[in-house]
Formats: C-alpha cells, structure tokens, sequence
C-alpha cells in the first residue's frame, strides 16, 4: 500500500521536510502492518511476540526486621537487667546489714571518723557500644592508688570486723553497679528507638505505602488511557490511508470506464 506521506502531514497539519519523507514511510508502514495484525491477537493476554512478554517486575514492599530485632535485644536485656538488679539489691541489704552491725557495736563519732577520709579512689571512663544503630554507654573504672585492695582508711583498733565486712562488699559490688547503670542506660535508649521504629513503621504501612499505592494506580489508569488512546489513533490513520485508497482506486476505475467508452 502507498502512503502520501505529503498529503498525511497536510491532513495532521505537520510540517515535514522533503529529507523525512523516506524515513516516514518506513514508519508508517511498520504502524500499519503493526495494526493489521491486532484483531489476531486473543484477549486471554496473548503478546505479539510470545518469546518477549517484556513482564513488569513486581515491586513488593519488604517488611523492616529492625523492629524485631530492637524488641528481641531489649527483651534480652531486660532479663540481664532483672538479673543484675536482683543481684546488686541481695548485695546491698547485706552491706547494710554489715553496716547496721557496726554501728551497733561501734558509736557513731568512731564510724564517722573512720570513714572520714576515704584512701581509695576511683577514675570513671565512659565509652559507647553500637547496638542496631544506637550508640548505648558502656562504663568503666581504674583505682587511683597502686594497690587496688587497699580499701580500708583506717586502723583495725578501734573498728569492727563488720564494718570491714561492710567495705569490702561495697568494693566488690561497685562494678555490677557500674554495669548495671550502663544496662539500664542502654535499656531507656533502645526503648526511646523502638518507639521511634515503631512510629516509622506505623507511618509508612498505614500513609506513605497507602499513598505510593495510589499514585501507582493513577499512573497504571493515566498509562492505559494512553495506550488506548494511541491504539484509536493508529486505528483512525489507518481508516484514512484506507478510505484515501479506496478513493483512488474509484478514480481510476472511473476513468479507465470514461476512456473505454469514449
């Protein structure tokens, strides 16, 4: 079939140089023939060329396993903390308990002048642990004398054996109590972060997802419009250059029957 593409460009009001012509009709006969063949084509989504189905990838929003593993770990170290806490708080009763002895047995102006002057002392170093993006304190301790069991300020005299009972638990539970700060330091920002996860989750099943998932089906409409759109265009051109042909057939037909009769 001839396609004028002078007289199509006239009829869509396109302006076409004389060098386009050739590269037109190549086009236009590949939309054609493209045309032609679309009633072949069954409505069960058969494509054109089955050995290309150019198949959309399905884009699946994967859930964030950041959540559960902030509730995992804080489960965890509740438990730690439940352990460490229970821990401190057997130890300190007995400290107490060594001290309430003392002062039993020892008056008071002697307890507090023994322990007036304290002959240990204790430097604090503070450092921070990554724990699933949140960076959680971990503490830590050097005595400043040489000798670090060397906790007693005073003479043996005039003290109680309960009071050096005392001393020694105190120092032996100072650093569970150091622990035991950093866990439940560690356990108030986890749970500040998981209620931060929590609120970003929550954001983006119930309004970002919900809104992507709209736009999608507004650009799937806009998309399909389109295609339909085109496909009535190209069915339109192609009842044109038919009518045009058939025209031009009538034409000839017509004078080829004037000339036989003249």
């Amino acid at each position: 079939m001839e396609i004028d593409i002078k007289k199509l460009a006239k009829l869509s009001r396109l302006k076409i140089e004389e060098n386009q012509i050739a590269g037109f009709e190549k086009d236009m006969a590949g939309i054609i023939g493209m045309v032609e063949n679309l009633p072949e084509i069954s409505g069960d989504g058969t494509l054109i060329d089955p050995s290309n189905p150019m198949k959309m990838r399905e884009d699946v929003a994967e859930n964030n396993y950041k959540r559960d593993e902030l509730m995992k770990g804080f489960l965890e170290l509740a438990r730690e903390n439940k352990a460490l806490r229970e821990q401190v708080e057997k130890a300190l009763a007995d400290v107490y308990g060594s001290f309430s002895i003392a002062g039993a047995v020892m008056s008071k102006e002697v307890m507090e002048e023994a322990l007036m002057f304290p002959k240990q002392g204790v430097a604090l170093t503070v450092g921070s642990k990554n724990v699933m993006s949140v960076d959680v304190p971990r503490f830590g301790f050097e005595t400043t004398a040489q000798d670090a069991s060397d906790i007693y300020p005073y003479g043996y005299a005039s003290t109680s054996g309960e009071l050096d009972s005392a001393i020694k638990e105190l120092a032996d539970i100072f650093p569970i109590m150091l622990e035991l700060a950093a866990k439940e330091k560690e356990a108030q920002m986890l749970a500040a972060e998981l209620e931060r996860t929590r609120r970003r989750v929550n954001a983006l099943e119930y309004v970002k997802i919900p809104q992507m998932e709209m736009t999608i089906r507004y650009i799937r409409m806009k998309l399909d419009e389109n295609e339909r759109g085109n496909q009535t265009r190209l069915m339109k051109v192609k009842d044109m250059i038919l009518a045009e042909a058939l025209e031009e057939k009538r034409e000839k037909t017509e004078r080829a029957y004037q000339e036989e009769c003249s």
